[in-house]
């Protein structure tokens, strides 16, 4: 694969920073058995990354999510916000820090207003 320098793409990673408030093994069951499999039976391309890591000595987690673009998140946000899958994720976990790298929809945007994101743009680097 080439490298390119300082090109921009329309990718939007999404960093999820949790406390747990489950206990260890609940977390691991619901993010394995149920979060997971939902999102790989989505069958969406745009869905380029989804993948967890806790720190179980500190009870924290962090999830990583990279979107083809700015619509494909939203679309999914969308389908989400309030289903069962993420009132369980409110259960199990306290959102310390949302950070949005790349643009995203200004109406996303005020959406998830309320979970105080951290948003960057691109400026350089490679591919």
């Amino acid at each position: 694969m080439k490298k390119e320098l300082n090109k921009k793409s329309d990718e939007v990673t999404v960093i999820v920073e949790v406390t747990l408030k489950g206990k260890i093994e609940d977390v691991k069951k619901y993010i394995r058995d149920e979060q997971c499999p939902l999102f790989f039976n989505l069958n969406d391309d745009g869905i380029k990354r989804f993948e967890w890591f806790l720190n179980e000595s500190d009870k924290t987690g962090t999830l990583i999510e990279i979107f083809e673009n700015s619509n494909v998140w939203e679309e999914l946000g969308n389908k989400i916000l309030g289903s069962p899958i993420n009132i369980r994720f409110m259960e199990l976990f306290d959102v310390e820090k949302l950070t949005v790298l790349g643009d995203i929809n200004e109406s996303f945007k005020s959406k998830i207003q309320a979970m105080n994101p951290v948003i960057k743009s691109y400026v350089g680097g490679l591919r």
